[in-house]
């Protein structure tokens, strides 16, 4: 039997609501990773359309963890961050990165930080910057259209998108660090969704797609970034990867929208977990 992958998910937790750790260690999971976890903060529900709710830091708590892990001689196929909530723990994510990073580690960085052209109001001015600097110890970034211009210093620009447009981005986004790119939430005619990859060792490049459907659900990024990590790790090309990715995603909304559920609650993507084991076993090398 192949040795069951591991990877390191750095993430918050929101007891309520649909994203960072609540998605990631199911979606690991059930694709067959093995996903011991760093909490970066506990929170009642994440902030997106929630008021009053819990917050509790535990940035003070991430080294004594990686420390430990260190002392055990823990070994992990990949590592894997999304939203940190300050200047703070992006440097000691940096850090956990030396210490935890071995020869053939996949280092996925999803720099969770703006949506809809805007910076998210919690976080200052100077926060792209940093994960800037974040983004060129990875090998695969995943940001969306937002968090590519605030990481280019470029402007937002609103779909439908440029081919071109798009191309010189994801060049842009190469010469900062990471081989591998995935842009999420490109469209390039208004009615079909999706994301664009780019492997600068292989030169592939595609653009995976499903059509649009609203409403925004939250939760829905760290449902895509966790999937293409699983495809990732199981050793998928990264086309492929995007592929399933957009397509697990797009499901996950469909099946949240015709039950009605208040989109601030995330997309139901449990129901869809066997289905994503499914895709992954049916890649050449997969699981």
């Amino acid at each position: 039997m192949q040795r069951q992958k591991r990877v390191a998910a750095i993430h918050d937790i929101s007891c309520f609501g649909r994203c960072s750790l609540t998605v990631a260690l199911p979606i690991l999971s059930a694709a067959g990773i093995e996903t011991p976890v760093i909490p970066t903060a506990v929170l009642s529900t994440h902030t997106g359309g929630f008021e009053g709710y819990t917050y509790r830091d535990l940035t003070q708590d991430v080294m004594p963890v990686v420390r430990h892990w260190r002392g055990l001689g823990l070994e992990f196929d990949g590592i894997y961050t999304g939203f940190l909530g300050s200047l703070e723990q992006v440097d000691i994510v940096s850090e956990c990165f030396d210490l935890l990073r071995g020869k053939d580690t996949l280092v996925v960085v999803d720099p969770v930080m703006a949506d809809n052209g805007k910076l998210y109001p919690i976080f200052p001015s100077d926060f792209p910057k940093a994960m800037r600097k974040l983004c060129a110890k990875a090998d695969v970034i995943v940001p969306n259209l937002t968090e590519a211009a605030l990481l280019l210093d470029e402007p937002y620009h609103e779909g439908p998108h440029d081919k071109a447009g798009i191309d010189r981005m994801l060049e842009a986004l190469h010469r900062l660090g990471p081989a591998r790119v995935v842009i999420t939430g490109v469209s390039f005619d208004g009615k079909r969704l999706g994301a664009v990859v780019s492997d600068a060792r292989t030169g592939e490049r595609a653009f995976a797609s499903e059509l649009r459907i609203d409403p925004m659900y939250h939760g829905t990024g760290d449902v895509f970034a966790s999937a293409l990590t699983a495809a990732l790790l199981h050793g998928c090309p990264l086309a492929r990867a995007g592929e399933i990715a957009v397509k697990f995603t797009v499901d996950s909304i469909a099946r949240t929208k015709e039950a009605g559920t208040d989109n601030r609650f995330g997309v139901n993507f449990e129901e869809g977990l066997g289905g994503l084991r499914a895709m992954i076993q049916g890649v050449p090398g997969g699981a």
